[in-house]
């Protein structure tokens, strides 16, 4: 029965994230395609993508305007007004623009000591720590994200001396997936091919 739970487990490492990408894709798909059919006379398979790819080029290219940036700014003052819709909106936006925006979140995986001294758990430094906390340090500190295992969206933040850093030559892949899968695959130096 060993041999059972570990394809069926193999099974899941490959199915799962298939399954969820394919459940977004086609549901936005689904949406925009009943979406379109009420108002477009003409209808065909893939039409959605194009129709979603497209706005979303539209809304880049209008805010990166003087008017249409005016626009969202009033918007966002609106939404700022809101007390709970504020602090959704601002906690998204700021993800969103940090996951976006840097080419190098989740980047640089290094070994900090955590949970105590003595021992090494891998993380990702993240960008510069702001004014109000790095003066509060006489030496320099940076703060590193140690995700949980098998769930990259929860972890921890830590700010802890950069001399406590131990830098790791990996790919950014492979130390993703050492988290992702417990530890099952092991993090790959940037010069294997493997």
């Amino acid at each position: 029965m060993k041999w059972a739970s570990k394809y069926f487990i193999n099974g899941l490492i490959v199915i799962v994230p298939i399954a969820i990408t394919a459940f977004v894709v086609i549901n936005i798909s689904s949406f925009t395609e009943r979406l379109l059919g009420q108002y477009l006379p003409v209808h065909f398979p893939g039409i959605a993508l194009i129709v979603v790819l497209f706005f979303i080029l539209v809304v880049g290219w209008l805010s990166s305007h003087w008017f249409l940036q005016k626009l969202i700014e009033i918007g966002e003052k609106l939404v700022g007004s809101i007390p709970v819709v504020k602090f959704i909106y601002n906690s998204v936006k700021q993800i969103s623009t940090a996951v976006f925006e840097s080419q190098e979140l989740l980047k640089n995986a290094v070994l900090v000591p955590y949970p105590h001294p003595g021992v090494k758990a891998l993380g990702f430094v993240m960008p510069e720590l702001s004014a109000p906390l790095a003066d509060k340090f006489t030496e320099e500190h940076v703060c590193v994200f140690v995700p949980m295992s098998l769930n990259l969206t929860s972890g921890f933040n830590i700010i802890l001396p950069r001399r406590d850093i131990i830098q790791l030559d990996v790919t950014s892949e492979s130390a993703l997936q050492y988290v992702i899968t417990a530890g099952a695959i092991m993090p790959r130096s940037n010069d294997s091919n493997n």
